[in-house]
């Protein structure tokens, strides 16, 4: 499939790219390219073959659940200029 320059356009208005007139052969000719790659990979043969969802067989190793931290709120609202109920207290700045 060979897409003309209409269709070269109509992509990259949809696409909201600003596309020189110079540019339209090279664009046009590396978009039919990545139509045919498509074509063949709708050929492999895929039967039997299971979904991955990496390439790698990876294990997650995951860590203990567990806090780490202590509550340092009270310290850093000291910090504030002016806290209230644990919360900061900012000025308006909306009407």
């Amino acid at each position: 499939m060979n897409l003309d320059h209409a269709t070269v356009r109509h992509i990259a208005r949809l696409a909201r790219l600003a596309l020189p007139d110079g540019e339209l052969d090279a664009v046009s000719a590396d978009l039919t390219q990545v139509l045919h790659l498509f074509d063949e990979l709708q050929t492999a043969n895929v039967e039997g073959l299971n979904p991955l969802a990496h390439p790698l067989d990876v294990t997650v190793t995951l860590r203990d659940d567990a806090v780490t931290e202590t509550d340092r709120s009270e310290t850093l609202l000291a910090l504030a200029p002016e806290s209230q109920g644990g919360y900061y207290l900012v000025p308006k700045v909306i009407e």
